[in-house]
């Protein structure tokens, strides 16, 4: 007899926002795109979508040009950090290309009015392309400067009213420091939200955590090197932290 999907293969959310770094998409490079590990996020959210979850992304761009950096070098911050949006955008249009190759129909949305390339971002009609099963891919973070794409994130999972963030990083979870230069850092299976705040925990900004709490949307933090990870922390199972109330 044919196998039947189990409780432990459900969902357990309707719809969500994935965040993934600008640098996760380097993959074994010092900088820019892998071609590879584009294509193996792609294949994760498609398998995700196949299970009837709404998907919306938020990508970042440090693996092209940050904001912050810029600022750092003596350029002023604003136009370093729009020269950073610019660089969420090359990288919004490259998984697009990947994820339709998957077969999965995707829009780009972009705070800065680019006509050429992408929409811009309307919420109702985000609203309705997830509706209509599409993936919408959210760039040039929140379209001001002084904000980074942890706060767009957490702003637009607020604005299309989905269930959860998904925060995909380098490691399984969130740890007191960095793990991979402290081999005795903790990891926490679940924190609240001001537990992220008081403890300094550089997993988001304080804005973006700030965020979620206030309009009760729970952070799943989990690898985005572990194939398969994203399905296995929606339904519930894998490595990850939860971060709630």
């Amino acid at each position: 007899m044919p196998s039947q999907n189990t409780d432990e293969d459900k969902p357990l959310y309707r719809r969500v926002l994935l965040k993934i770094s600008g640098e996760a998409l380097m993959g074994d490079r010092e900088y820019g795109l892998d071609p590879d590990m584009v294509n193996r996020v792609a294949s994760e959210v498609r398998s995700v979508c196949e299970q009837g979850v709404e998907v919306c992304v938020v990508i970042g761009g440090g693996n092209i040009f940050r904001g912050v950096s810029g600022a750092t070098t003596g350029m002023e911050r604003a136009t370093a950090d729009y020269m950073g949006m610019l660089a969420t955008v090359i990288n919004c249009l490259a998984m697009q290309n990947a994820l339709e190759r998957c077969a999965v129909s995707t829009r780009v949305q972009s705070a800065l009015h680019i006509h050429a390339v992408c929409e811009p971002y309307i919420r109702r009609r985000a609203i309705r392309h997830m509706e209509k099963g599409r993936v919408v891919i959210f760039a040039a973070g929140t379209g001001n400067p002084f904000f980074t794409t942890d706060t767009a994130a957490a702003l637009r999972a607020t604005e299309m009213g989905c269930d959860a963030l998904l925060k995909a990083t380098q490691v399984d979870g969130v740890y007191d420091s960095d793990p991979l230069k402290n081999k005795d850092a903790q990891r926490f299976d679940t924190l609240s939200y001001l537990d992220v705040l008081s403890k300094d925990l550089k997993v988001m900004d304080a804005s973006a955590i700030s965020l979620a709490r206030e309009n009760k949307i729970p952070i799943l933090v989990f690898s985005i090197h572990k194939h398969g990870a994203f399905r296995d922390v929606l339904c519930g199972r894998g490595r990850y932290t939860k971060i709630t109330d």
